[in-house]
């Protein structure tokens, strides 16, 4: 692996709109160098004796496996930290344990509720701050989808990318990724699942910049239209089970299935980050079919997670 730039040590990633373009592109480009170096078997322990914190309010399988994996691979070690057995429980503030946990590890990824936690870690830490899940935005998976997308196409500027569901935080960081990078972006949602309007305003000005669009639309169908890739995600995040049947009558019409994906462009993929609903947001033909990426998605996590890793932790 060539040397690994050294402009972004010590920067946190709490969401994706705080990096530039050429930022998140260097980052890309060092996943793909990682990926296949890895198929090779070459050991890159660039990060030899770090120690990464992993605190975790909700439960998960893909960042924290390509967390603990990832840097195992670069040399360095996980200490996963439930946040229920940290201090934080008892109500020891974020401040004081952000300055505690700077003195003790290299880096700390948090996967929780409050976007505003994240945020607050970040203000105070002086270690890298890594965003593994808010409600508000999951960045990390966005890098993912990038790098899946960029192996089918080549490229993601002008690609079509339809987002079907819940306008949640999954589709807030796809579309702030597609703004940065000139692609034409539609989320699909019924009526009272709308993304946060803010954050459609800044992507489509990112969007506006870079020669793409994004824009919102209730039409499942127009919206998958023409498109090179239909991405959906569950109808019922973590922390929202109380209206889960509300959700599935709403958003039925939203299903991604084979009749669906063919309105799509020729060639178009379906992805979907996981864990899957099967037979709610997306059918088991397509799910499981020739023409789903969401196991490279789900195996992009670890590549995409070390090349952060090696570019913000000194």
């Amino acid at each position: 692996m060539a040397g690994v730039p050294s402009s972004l040590k010590g920067r946190s990633f709490t969401r994706l709109a705080d990096w530039s373009r050429e930022e998140l592109e260097t980052l890309l480009e060092l996943a793909d160098e990682l990926k296949a170096e890895r198929a090779h078997r070459q050991e890159l322990r660039v990060l030899p004796g770090r120690t990464i914190g992993l605190i975790f309010h909700k439960p998960s399988t893909r960042t924290r496996v390509a967390f603990e994996v990832g840097i195992a691979e670069l040399g360095g070690m996980a200490l996963f930290l439930p946040a229920a057995e940290l201090q934080l429980a008892r109500g020891e503030s974020y401040r004081d344990t952000a300055v505690v946990l700077s003195r003790l590890l290299s880096a700390l990824m948090i996967r929780t509720f409050e976007q505003d936690e994240v945020e607050q870690f970040a203000q105070h830490a002086t270690i890298p701050v890594i965003n593994g899940l808010t409600d508000h935005a999951h960045p990390l998976q966005a890098l993912a989808d990038a790098m899946t997308l960029r192996e089918r196409f080549g490229s993601l500027t002008g690609l079509k990318l339809a987002y079907l569901g819940d306008g949640n935080n999954v589709c807030h960081s796809l579309m702030r990724l597609a703004g940065r990078f000139g692609m034409r972006f539609v989320a699909a949602t019924p009526r009272g699942y709308e993304p946060d309007p803010t954050v459609v305003a800044a992507a489509a000005a990112d969007a506006a910049t870079a020669g793409g669009a994004v824009e919102t639309t209730g039409d499942p169908r127009a919206a998958v239209r023409g498109a090179h890739a239909v991405y959906t995600d569950v109808w019922t995040s973590m922390g929202q089970e109380d209206t889960a049947e509300q959700r599935r009558r709403a958003l039925e019409p939203f299903r991604v299935d084979a009749s669906l994906l063919g309105e799509a462009a020729d060639g178009a993929v379906a992805m979907h980050c996981l864990p899957a609903h099967v037979g709610e947001e997306i059918s088991a033909d397509v799910l499981y079919g020739p023409r789903c990426l969401a196991w490279e998605q789900a195996e992009n996590r670890l590549h995409t997670q070390k090349a952060l890793m090696a570019l913000v932790i000194r």
